[in-house]
């Protein structure tokens, strides 16, 4: 077990299914008291029951002071995991792109927002960010996606370099392709680029555990992302022909 989540109040936002319900399971697994949040009051309440946590249905942006009492009144831990795959071009809709920076960026700066007051002045608190690869790199046919998963990493980042020093810990969950209903979702873009190295939501909550062991800010379940990063960084136009590559592939294909 992690010693560092043992009995520590956790919440888990976007749990009903998914890379959310994983993590649930494995913090209550690891001894830790779980709020499991999620929009689908049903579903938030049968990832509980199973677990032995509690359920708070509801805007992911909007259930820290719940959670904080359901857990007595302190969130140890808080996994900002909820989010939506927007797909579409710079031509979507506007709510489209409004939807994704609410979920995908806005909901994490509010919970940090009620939760860094409590944690910098006891020095200690974690906040676990679900990213995506896509916010390391990006992903073909889904700009609003891709564009606030990038404004979701930057945050965890900025969290972590302006914070480390008074104790919060920060990690950056980036997995491309997992098992869930995100990754069928996708589409034909997801089966191309997404599906043929696809992991069991439980891989994530693996690594991040590994992570949290180490004491480690980036989490890369696929651990081939490191060197895509490195090469976007250090060669970006080889690494932009490589990805217009895929797009192309993907334009072919959606033509038949």
């Amino acid at each position: 077990m992690v010693e560092a989540v043992q009995n520590a109040g956790v919440v888990v936002t976007g749990a009903g299914g998914g890379i959310g319900a994983a993590l649930a399971r494995r913090f209550a697994a690891e001894g830790a008291r779980v709020v499991v949040n999620d929009l689908d009051a049903g579903r938030a309440k049968a990832v509980a029951d199973e677990i032995g946590g509690i359920a708070v249905p509801g805007d992911a942006s909007a259930i820290v002071t719940e959670a904080r009492d359901a857990l007595g009144g302190s969130v140890d831990v808080y996994c900002a995991n909820a989010g939506v795959g927007s797909g579409g071009s710079q031509a979507a809709a506007e709510a489209v792109w409004a939807l994704a920076w609410d979920v995908n960026v806005m909901a994490h700066v509010r919970a940090a927002h009620e939760l860094l007051p409590d944690w910098l002045e006891r020095g200690s608190g974690r906040f676990v960010s679900t990213v995506s690869a896509a916010g390391l790199l990006t992903m073909i046919g889904a700009a609003p996606y891709s564009v606030t998963k990038h404004g979701a990493y930057a945050f965890a980042e900025w969290l972590s370099l302006t914070y480390r020093h008074r104790g919060i810990k920060v990690h950056a969950i980036c997995p491309q392709g997992v098992r869930t209903d995100m990754l069928t979702a996708s589409g034909s873009a997801g089966e191309l680029v997404l599906r043929p190295t696809a992991i069991e939501p439980g891989d994530v909550a693996d690594a991040l555990f590994q992570g949290i062991h180490e004491d480690r800010f980036l989490i890369l379940p696929h651990p081939e992302v490191a060197q895509y990063y490195q090469a976007r960084a250090t060669e970006p136009d080889r690494w932009l022909h490589g990805m217009n590559r895929l797009q192309r592939q993907w334009e072919e294909a959606t033509a038949r």
